[in-house]
């Protein structure tokens, strides 16, 4: 029996193998009445696919002509995303196979792939000219027009004059934006005796030769390395997210994607990337890396430029993704630079130095903040970790627990848990956390496909902690996350505090693909591996964290309100429902907990601050979603409304004071002992927490808590 299998057998698995299990059961006796195996490797793992979709996703799509309409048409919208290579007569003709897909599942027998390839490689070429001709002439920036550069809602072009008049203004746009920024470099540097003044004629043929040489790199790339297996292994991936965006397709050799994390084998910035319509996006960070200390990158930034230092900054756009990686990687100590295309539209160039990651600054850890003649502790949960091989390897609850007793022993008067984009991990930890808090009872509900329900709960009387509780979340707070966030408030523990979370309330599981390679394997060697939901979180209350996610009992505006990368954002998205509610005992302080929570709110909406960085988010989220002016004036004047947005709320999201947050004395002389380089990551974590808006506002809800908590007492 293999490891991985012998892993999924142990009790802390068993309630989520079990449901994997007897679908592979179902399986097997099914691949024993076959008597023809499929012959090639693409209809073995569209029938696999299949197989697996219909008989183990937690809700499965009906193989019908509506379920393989919308995969069709994803597919070929995720082959030309910009809607610049095929043409309208291109889609008809193509749309005698948009019935095919859920035949295609079950026969194996794959005719839209090659279709698709077939038209695909000649109109690839027809549109390298049109883009390399339009270049070749300067564009005329007064002109009073505009570009919608979401192509998602529009459709193909009709005819080779109509597609050539999307690329040209999706050129000109291009040519406009680098234009813009050298004149803008021209203007801060023209009395520098060493800057060469260049004349705008040549700052424009300087900008269009950039945008040629991203392009000629595209259709190079999209010759050579966009190939048959790329566009099978994108088709498969599409039927699979079209159950629901966690169910993923995994080839054997990832063609597209960066999954490896960035400081395992060199030193990097410590970000996990993906190739995503030619732009190189951030997927996801390592806690304690280089990009993720910085505060400055986030989850859905593009990266547009990458320099070296002082040397000149490289556009990567439309970039291979491993050619982009060899220019982010480097030594341990090098700076490079990044210029970042924010969820918000804006731009902004930052600094970091690289470095390995140090998985001590992936742990919790914690702090102390005294505020208003109170001392609250700290606790900052980065994910829900667990070392599942070793039992004495690292543990999120174990962790927490020990910081929780160490707070104590400095008589802290509240705690704050801080689950700012945390993604999640650990159920079983999560369980045992939120135990910290509470007695023994329910912490969560899962659901499997055939409707059976599962309570589970803490199953510990004792309460390590019983003080006043304030738990911090964000727009990226995910999954494990927001099981503790959604357990607290249904106890009326504490008070949740922040902007609504991602939404995620499913459970996945990877199945292999290949039959030779055992029953769980990870992934095979040949046919790749299919993430599958398998099953969905439930509340105690009854409702699903899926879709609507957690709702804070306090909301602070922040600058991703308003961004479209949350669960509700995508179509595919599994819906929301409830279940029956799990009999819980609320907690003592739950009413003054929410006397608390309604007057703060109150202050909350009152702020003009917070007015503003709503107001602010809000108009920067309508403002990326409208038509982009071409005319170079009008384009200017935009980009000077956006960076003063932007900038007005950096300076209202830092104190003008900062807090007094220092570390534990038991930390303070661990840290001493630290190399100069570890020391310093420390104590600028302290530093950026000592200016953090948020915490300042939820250690005054806290301290609110200790006032009412006295008050009851007496």
């Amino acid at each position: 029996m293999s490891k991985i299998l012998k892993n999924m057998l142990s009790k802390r698995a068993m309630p989520f193998v079990l449901p994997v299990i007897a679908v592979l059961v179902l399986l097997v006796a099914k691949s024993w009445g076959k008597k023809v195996e499929p012959a090639t490797k693409y209809e073995k793992i569209l029938t696999s696919v299949g197989e697996w979709l219909e008989q183990g996703h937690f809700s499965p799509k009906k193989f019908d002509d509506d379920f393989s309409k919308s995969v069709f048409n994803k597919f070929i919208s995720d082959v030309d995303p910009d809607k610049t290579t095929f043409l309208q007569v291109d889609i008809q003709k193509l749309k005698a196979y948009e019935n095919q897909v859920d035949n295609e599942l079950r026969t194996g027998k794959n005719e839209i792939v090659p279709a698709v390839e077939e038209i695909y490689k000649v109109r690839l070429e027809e549109s390298a000219k049109v883009c390399m001709s339009l270049l070749e002439k300067p564009f005329d920036f007064t002109a009073n027009e505009t570009v919608d550069l979401d192509r998602d809602k529009a459709d193909w072009p009709k005819t080779e004059a109509d597609r050539q008049e999307v690329w040209r203004k999706k050129l000109k746009y291009m040519v406009l934006e680098r234009y813009a920024e050298a004149l803008d470099i021209r203007q801060k540097n023209k009395d520098s005796a060493k800057f060469e003044v260049k004349a705008d004629t040549t700052l424009e043929r300087e900008s269009r030769d950039r945008v040629r040489k991203i392009y000629e790199r595209s259709f190079n790339r999209l010759r050579t390395k966009f190939t048959m297996d790329d566009k099978f292994n994108l088709y498969i991936n599409t039927i699979a997210e079209t159950m629901d965006r966690h169910t993923e397709f995994f080839p054997p050799v990832e063609k597209r994607s960066f999954d490896e994390m960035m400081s395992n084998h060199f030193f990097g910035i410590g970000a996990q990337l993906q190739e995503n319509d030619g732009n190189i996006k951030i997927v996801a960070l390592i806690t304690g890396s280089p990009a993720w200390k910085s505060g400055e990158v986030q989850a859905n930034d593009v990266i547009m430029k990458v320099g070296q230092g002082n040397e000149p900054m490289i556009d990567i756009t439309g970039m291979d993704l491993t050619d982009a990686i060899k220019l982010i990687k480097g030594k341990k100590g090098t700076e490079v630079k990044l210029t970042l295309k924010k969820a918000d539209g804006s731009i902004k160039t930052i600094s970091l130095i690289r470095d390995e990651i140090v998985q001590e600054e992936a742990f919790a850890r914690s702090a102390i903040v005294n505020k208003d003649n109170h001392k609250i502790g700290y606790i900052y949960l980065p994910d829900f970790y667990a070392d599942f091989e070793n039992p004495n390897g690292a543990n999120c609850a174990r962790d927490v627990a020990n910081e929780i007793t160490k707070l104590k022993a400095e008589n802290v008067e509240g705690i704050i848990m801080d689950l700012r984009y945390n993604g999640g991990g650990s159920l079983p930890d999560v369980i045992k956390m939120v135990g910290l808090f509470i007695e023994d009872g329910p912490v969560v509900q899962v659901k499997d496909r055939y409707g059976d329900a599962s309570i589970y709960r803490d199953k510990d009387k004792s309460v390590l902690y019983d003080g006043p509780l304030a738990v911090m979340i964000n727009e990226f707070s995910a999954s494990a996350s927001e099981i503790f966030a959604a357990a607290i408030q249904d106890y009326g523990r504490g008070v949740i505090i922040g902007t609504q979370s991602y939404g995620k309330g499913t459970v996945q599981r990877n199945v292999s693909l290949d039959a030779g390679n055992g029953l769980m394997q990870s992934s095979g060697p040949e046919l790749g591996s299919l993430k599958l939901t398998i099953q969905k979180f439930y509340r105690i209350n009854g409702g699903s964290n899926q879709l609507k996610g957690i709702t804070p009992n306090i909301t602070l505006p922040d600058n991703y309100e308003f961004s479209d990368t949350k669960e509700k954002n995508d179509p595919n998205a599994l819906p929301w429902d409830e279940i029956a509610t799990a009999p819980f005992k609320p907690w003592p302080n739950a009413a003054q907990y929410a006397t608390v929570e309604k007057q703060f709110q109150q202050k909350v909406d009152q702020d003009t601050s917070f007015k503003t960085i709503r107001k602010n988010a809000e108009w920067l989220s309508n403002v990326s979603k409208k038509e982009l002016s071409l005319n170079l004036t009008a384009y200017q004047d935009m980009q000077k409304q956006i960076k003063a947005a932007v900038k007005q709320n950096e300076n209202l999201q830092t104190l003008k004071v900062p807090m007094n947050v220092n570390f534990m004395k038991s930390d303070d002389e661990r840290i001493a002992k630290m190399d100069k380089e570890k020391g310093e990551r420390f104590r600028s974590w302290l530093k950026n927490l000592q200016n953090d808006l948020y915490l300042d506002e939820t250690t005054k809800v806290v301290n609110d808590l200790i006032a009412n908590d006295k008050t009851a007492k007496n």
